[in-house]
């Protein structure tokens, strides 16, 4: 059990979910949800990580949140049915526990435990947000990269990640010359490799100290939540 939400849970209260719970397999790219959509479904993720992007009428995406095994997408159906705000896609590909809408939120009417999880994660979620509002509009792309990879590395158990360029420009905003450019310089300082579609992190201090300061404001946002969110 890699979610640790799930993995907060007492016994009891788990067992109000186990058994409808059902393991997925989440490919890389894989459309979970477009904004209106009714949310039928709540994932868990185990080592997958969903990306909540935000859409333009002009077809520009730019990533606020990203959702890895700390939490999970959907928990907003806790209290009543819900639509999908944003674009909900799968950025590295793993594993999930996912649940029908209906039975989740049967069961947080029952465990007063949930509920509180659901409540304190929806906070936790919301702050995360903000803050990538505020990190999209005034940091540095290298920055917002390194904030990026460290984050997708805080919620997998690899330091290789599999990311196309294209991926990696809409999660920045940014054409793909920037991205080539900043991947680039990244490597130079042997920081990362880069190669098509893949990056290995090599220095995860010197991500750290070139990251800009929301990733660990993020981090201490779901700490608070779960003591051991990213162990």
């Amino acid at each position: 059990m890699k979610n640790r939400l799930l993995a907060s849970l007492p016994p009891e209260d788990y067992a109000l979910l186990s058994a409808q719970l059902s393991p997925v397999e989440l490919e890389k790219g894989r459309l979970l949800y477009e904004p209106g959509d009714d949310i039928e479904t709540v994932y868990f993720p185990h080592d997958c990580v969903i990306s909540l992007m935000t859409l333009m009428d002009s077809g520009a995406a730019i990533e606020s949140v990203t959702i890895g095994r700390e939490g999970a997408f959907g928990l907003m159906t806790a209290q009543a049915p819900r639509k999908a705000l944003s674009r909900a896609i799968i950025q590295v590909a793993g594993r999930a526990s996912r649940i029908s809408a209906t039975a989740f939120s049967q069961t947080c009417r029952r465990s007063p435990h949930l509920m509180n999880l659901v409540d304190r994660h929806n906070d936790a979620l919301f702050g995360h947000a903000i803050q990538s509002v505020a990190c999209n509009a005034l940091h540095a792309v290298e920055a917002r990269f390194c904030r990026w990879l460290l984050s997708c590395r805080d919620r997998i158990d690899t330091d290789t990640v599999s990311l196309t360029q294209e991926f990696l420009a809409d999660m920045l905003g940014v054409q793909r010359t920037t991205v080539t450019a900043v991947a680039g310089s990244l490597q130079t300082k042997g920081l990362i490799r880069y190669r098509r579609g893949v990056v290995d992190i090599l220095d995860r201090a010197g991500l750290e100290a070139t990251a800009c300061e929301c990733y660990g404001t993020v981090r201490d946002l779901y700490d608070r939540l779960l003591p051991d969110s990213f162990d």
